[in-house]
């Protein structure tokens, strides 16, 4: 009865979510500097709409999703719910490596293309990953390991502050851009190559939902019933890296996102049964960036906002609510 009771609540609730996500997705190709009616939209040569806010609209979804999976995975890896890839220093692991590529490029007079920063994005995000992932190996506790993420983005925030030193104006200003995160540059091949790897990535994390639902029972539950606890959180981890990689490198970091999510997902299923839970947070996702983006590009038009900046302001309150809620507990 139970199950059934939270099964219609799963339906009824992500027929919502899609249903909002629709309409904002039509209200962001029709929305900004420059208006466009229903007609234009369907117009196939109206460049404003197929591309420019057509492929930003997507990558956004995109991201978003991928970012809420990650962070829900990341909450589940370390049994703790401000986990995320913002916190646990893999979008600094990101900001790191573009910085050193900026900074080579200043010292060889090499331009830097926009494929060459979301190559050092991903790879510096994966190296953040992996070293979590050995750190783990030795470390019992899982507060030891988030502090361990933590104090890895420090360094990384570091060594970044120290390359700056020697960038010209041009190159600060570009970094300090890029960090702040933004959907600006997208286009259709940003789109099918997040999409191929965000898509791929959420398949194998649904075929992962029932030892991850016995694994957040306890581990010894999770033994009993045959799973390899140990193979199941590598895959857990790498997943969640690829995901927040992915996002890292093609729209920059993104604050709050992957924290604040899965938490309101959990609160709209009320459980946690991550077959529901997964997505569901892909869906909010996609629409609370969706959202976000659109304000970030239409409150103070023609003057855009960093997209971390609309997501701080509306996620940290629900982190902030958060924590006051898990203290009562």
């Amino acid at each position: 009865m139970t199950q059934k009771k939270d099964f219609k609540t799963f339906v009824r609730t992500i027929i919502i979510l899609a249903a909002l996500l629709v309409v904002f997705f039509f209200v962001t190709l029709l929305t900004g500097s420059v208006s466009v009616s229903f007609a234009e939209l369907l117009d196939t040569s109206n460049a404003i709409v197929h591309e420019i806010r057509l492929p930003r609209a997507l990558l956004s979804m995109i991201i978003g999703g991928a970012l809420s999976v990650s962070g829900f995975l990341l909450q589940t890896y370390f049994k703790n719910p401000i986990a995320g890839p913002f916190v646990l220093g893999i979008s600094s692991g990101a900001k790191m490596l573009v910085a050193i590529l900026l900074y080579l490029s200043v010292c060889f007079s090499v331009p830097v293309t926009s494929f060459g920063m979301i190559a050092a994005a991903f790879i510096g995000s994966m190296v953040v990953i992996f070293f979590l992932v050995i750190i783990s190996r030795h470390i019992e506790g899982m507060s030891a390991l988030l502090i361990a993420g933590i104090m890895t983005g420090y360094i990384c925030n570091a060594i970044c502050d120290l390359l700056v030193t020697f960038f010209s104006d041009n190159d600060v200003v570009n970094l300090h851009n890029w960090t702040k995160g933004s959907f600006s540059g997208a286009d259709i091949g940003s789109v099918r190559v997040s999409f191929l790897i965000v898509i791929i990535c959420f398949v194998l994390v649904m075929c992962l939902s029932k030892p991850i639902e016995a694994v957040m029972f306890s581990e010894s539950y999770a033994f009993t019933m045959g799973v390899n606890v140990k193979r199941l959180r590598l895959f857990i981890i790498i997943i969640s890296g690829i995901l927040s990689a992915t996002a890292a490198a093609f729209a920059g970091p993104i604050s709050f996102v992957g924290v604040a999510v899965p938490f309101l997902s959990s609160k709209l299923l009320k459980n946690t049964k991550p077959l529901f839970v997964i997505p569901t947070c892909f869906v909010l996702g996609a629409l609370v960036c969706l959202i976000c983006d659109l304000i970030a590009r239409t409150v103070f038009a023609p003057t855009e906002l960093n997209i971390s900046t609309v997501t701080a302001i509306i996620g940290a309150p629900v982190v902030i609510f958060m924590i006051i809620t898990n203290r009562r507990k």
